[in-house]
């Protein structure tokens, strides 16, 4: 599953000429992707139709007219392409540049013979907006000439959809840099992608050797998750082996991503059908009562779902109310009951969001059950009080006995992010030694990665097969070490009491109020985070009324919040240095600065 990315440099650093040598002057730099990515698609698609080119031209020939749906025809394997699409314009890009004084309105007749679902393609790219004007500044026939360029190997035959997907990341990597575009989409390393497909297939590998499965990723991005994930658990040479049928589904609200996405599993020989375009939170693409075995995913973080909000929002901006089952959750009080509550993050960051709605779309553990691996940042494990959304969300992760790991990543690992990143392992079928428990992994030293000779934008660091093997042999082993802690569910609970103190006059009497209780001091409010495990009474005699024995809590207004603070746990205590060693270094430098003065002197 491994790739080697060097080899493919020489292409992209082609592509990226096209740029320089085509598009400058003519375009602005925030444009170039506008061009060179559909192009690149097209050009891939050109090259994997070439061989049956003159077969699907036949065949169309002789049935146009009589045959209201040729699509059957032209894309089986005796009459056809032999793909899930065609093209039955005479042109390829090719030839194309046989007739450069008709090159434009020959370019359109050839878009316009693409079959239907690469005409979805185009149009997500936007692609006939650039017609006027490559005619108009005369740049059709030498950006046609590049693509068509040897150097140009896209065959799907010679570039895998893998190595695809790396070159679009890379290619949209450096767009992003030169227009300095701000980083809230975070590309998935390959290597990445290997380690969450391990732990993803591995933990269940003798019970998906036959069957079906629906593997799904919300924010599908280029498709590489999906592609690799099969790859990986159908791989006859591979760890797992399986014969079963796996059926990929996916969606993407970024129109080129999702251009990109199509067209490679158009190539895979995958249902193209089942990549939807739009937001999967306002305008989820598919039945709402489909489920799915396997989700992989690394969602957008840090970034508005306000869009969002407008389309399921029903309450007031104050307090958002959305009546959508995925959203509405039962999570426990401090009494311990039970209460359906409207569980939304912050409007700046939705990525807990994406995470309700892959737990909505997992399969009952009777059929199965359902794994899933998604990226998070660090803002997911403790941003939120005890109330928030985010809390609550993470309350009902717990309090269901959803989440099996969490693996901190090395920084540096993305190319548009340095910050901290982490693997959640969720899964609702738990194999008996992790109910009720939560392992976390700190794999962000350098044991468990490797420096890159020459970063990629914000990517330094990267993992080979020995570190994704180590990590997973952490999470197989199941125990507790410097790298490994397990913890109970409610580890990670907590009450939040507020505390008061009596509000006093000038002469220190206590204030009281209309019903003789003492006024408390708004100066003084405090509030208190009492572990779930603890008793909330005993807590506040030991931790609180020692420093202020007349304070007391309200006990009608306690809340629950739940947090992984994650560094908390893996904190190493550097002691600090002796007096007199400090002494001793002081007493050097002294002498230092004394031989140092008499020098100058003499």
């Amino acid at each position: 599953m491994s790739l080697d990315t060097n080899t493919l440099q020489p292409i992209i650093n082609f592509i990226w000429t096209v740029a320089d040598d085509v598009l400058i002057n003519k375009y602005l730099e925030n444009q170039y992707q506008d061009v060179i990515l559909p192009m690149t698609v097209l050009r891939r698609l050109d090259l994997a139709l070439e061989t049956t080119k003159d077969k699907v031209l036949k065949t169309h020939e002789a049935y146009k007219g009589k045959i209201d749906n040729l699509s059957g025809l032209l894309t089986s394997k005796e009459h056809g392409s032999g793909l899930e699409f065609y093209n039955t314009s005479p042109y390829t890009m090719k030839k194309l540049l046989d007739d450069p004084k008709n090159i434009d309105s020959n370019l359109l007749d050839y878009l316009n013979g693409f079959s239907e679902n690469v005409q979805d393609i185009i149009q997500k790219f936007k692609f006939r907006n650039q017609l006027e004007t490559f005619e108009t500044t005369g740049i059709t026939f030498s950006l046609i000439e590049k693509f068509c360029s040897p150097k140009v190997e896209l065959r799907p035959e010679k570039i895998s959809p893998m190595a695809m997907g790396y070159m679009f990341e890379d290619l949209i990597r450096r767009f992003n840099e030169k227009t300095n575009a701000a980083a809230g989409r975070h590309f998935t390393p390959r290597e990445i992608i290997e380690l969450m497909t391990h732990l993803v297939y591995l933990p269940i590998k003798d019970k998906i050797q036959k069957g079906t499965y629906l593997v799904y990723d919300p924010c599908a991005g280029s498709g590489a998750m999906l592609t690799q994930s099969k790859k990986y658990a159908t791989d006859p040479q591979g760890e797992i082996k399986s014969k079963a049928s796996f059926h990929l589904y996916g969606q993407e609200n970024t129109g080129e991503m999702y251009a990109v996405c199509k067209s490679d599993m158009l190539l895979k020989g995958e249902d193209p059908d089942k990549i939807k375009f739009g937001s999967t939170l306002s305008k989820y693409g598919f039945n709402p009562n489909l489920k799915f075995n396997f989700m992989l995913t690394n969602p957008p973080y840090g970034t508005s779902w306000k869009e969002d909000q407008k389309e399921l929002n029903l309450g007031t901006a104050k307090k958002i109310e959305i009546n959508d089952s995925r959203f509405n959750l039962a999570i426990k009080n401090f009494k311990g009951e039970t209460e359906k509550t409207c569980l939304t993050s912050r409007s700046n960051d939705g990525q807990l969001m994406f995470m309700l709605h892959m737990l909505s779309k997992m399969k009952d553990p009777k059929d199965g059950g359902s794994r899933i691996a998604s990226v998070q940042n660090g803002s997911a494990l403790f941003t939120g009080d005890a109330g928030s959304g985010e809390s609550g969300i993470r309350q009902y992760i717990l309090e269901n006995d959803l989440l099996e790991c969490i693996i901190q990543l090395p920084n540096d690992m993305f190319y548009n992010t340095g910050i901290a990143t982490y693997v959640w392992i969720i899964s609702n079928n738990k194999e008996a030694k992790r109910k009720g428990k939560v392992q976390l992994i700190n794999a962000s030293s350098d044991v468990f990665y490797s420096k890159m000779r020459k970063a990629l934008g914000s990517k330094r660091n990267q993992l080979n097969t020995n570190h994704i093997l180590n990590i997973q042999n952490l999470y197989f082993d199941f125990e507790e070490n410097e790298h490994s802690k397990i913890f109970d569910n409610d580890d990670f609970g907590f009450y939040q009491i507020t505390t008061h103190q009596p509000e006093k006059d000038e002469n220190g009497k206590i204030i009281l109020d209309k019903k003789g209780n003492s006024k408390p001091d708004k100066a003084l409010k405090d509030t208190e985070n009492v572990p779930m495990k603890e008793d909330i009474d005993k807590y506040f005699a030991r931790e609180v009324s020692p420093f202020a024995p007349d304070a007391w809590y309200d006990k009608k207004k306690i809340k629950v919040g739940y947090e992984i603070a994650f560094n908390k746990y893996f904190y190493k205590y550097d002691a600090l240095r002796s007096l007199s060693d400090i002494k001793a270094d002081i007493l050097d430098l002294e002498n230092e600065t004394e031989n140092l003065l008499k020098e100058i002197v003499d």
